[in-house]
């Protein structure tokens, strides 16, 4: 194997570990440990997404530094915050109800909500047949929440609106940012987003979720595992950002998205290994539904390109 190959091979590796990884401890954090503080946990991510961003284009120029150029950019780039922010919370507090094969069933549904906002938003349409297509990815989640055995209510719609914040979010990104003057690539953009919601998930840390600061002292002193879990598991969320990033530069936006549909069943599989949580047969026939119809999706956008 040429060394190129050997090197985008350990790419979507480090991709594949820090997006499952990142997604798993979330869950153990969350779920399993009873680390209950989902906006401390996502304002930690922030943190360090804040910190390394800084660190890798600053000081060891991974990408060249780009500045705000106006009042205006910067307004959008905190709209972007905000939603980015909301999708953040609401996947790890959806985390403490439902087991991660379920979320992932439901977060495969973010083309279906993309389509929505993208014309809802800016009129554009699809061809009848990337509509078509839709339609198992929708079908498939109905299927899954009638057969899933761990099925909460209050967990379901906080999932459902992480998937569509990230949709809009996606949206948004491209119309708000879309003048040449004000393009961003996404390691600069998380570099501003990060601290941006930082400000935001801290009074809202200490209004819904008081002392938590406190209480993770606390926990820290019987069991020191606690500090270390969340080091890892913010710096983990820092390497999905910049592991994407370098996928999609390594390789393309469209391998990056069919690695993606995998990367999904592989996090189903191996979270229902380590957790044991009870799966259907019904339910993962929803589930590989969804993901059937994500697949359709993203053929025919390519071949409509």
């Amino acid at each position: 194997m040429a060394p190129g190959s050997v090197f985008t091979v350990g790419l979507i590796g480090a991709w594949y570990s820090s997006n499952i990884g990142v997604l798993l401890l979330n869950k153990y954090l969350l779920s399993n440990y009873g680390f209950k503080y989902p906006i401390f946990l996502t304002m930690c991510h922030m943190t360090a997404c804040a910190l390394f961003s800084y660190i890798g284009i600053a000081w060891l120029k991974l990408v060249p530094m780009q500045a705000i150029r106006s009042r205006t950019q910067f307004v959008k780039i905190s709209a972007l915050s905000i939603i980015f922010c909301a999708s953040v919370v609401s996947g790890n507090i959806s985390l403490r109800y439902l087991p991660v094969s379920f979320n992932q069933a439901v977060g495969a549904t973010t083309p279906f909500f993309t389509a929505v906002f993208a014309y809802l938003m800016t009129l554009k349409r699809e061809a009848w047949v990337t509509y078509l297509t839709l339609v198992p990815v929708v079908t498939g989640v109905i299927i899954a929440s009638g057969g899933e055995p761990s099925f909460h209510l209050y967990g379901f719609i906080m999932c459902v609106s992480a998937t569509a914040a990230r949709a809009l979010k996606s949206v948004l990104q491209g119309i708000l940012l879309s003048s040449e003057g004000e393009k961003l690539n996404s390691m600069n953009l998380l570099l501003y987003m990060a601290p941006i919601a930082v400000v935001l998930l801290l009074p809202a840390t200490l209004i819904m979720e008081p002392n938590v600061v406190g209480i993770t002292i606390a926990l820290a002193r019987t069991n020191f595992s606690i500090i270390g879990l969340l080091l890892v598991n913010s710096a983990t969320a820092y390497f999905v950002n910049l592991t994407n990033f370098l996928v999609t530069k390594h390789t393309s936006a469209l391998t990056l998205q069919v690695l993606g549909n995998a990367k999904g069943a592989v996090a189903v599989v191996v979270s229902i290994l380590l957790f044991r949580n009870p799966v259907s047969v019904v339910g993962m026939a929803g589930y590989t539904l969804t993901v059937f119809g994500v697949i359709l999706y993203s053929e025919s956008k390519r071949r409509l390109k």
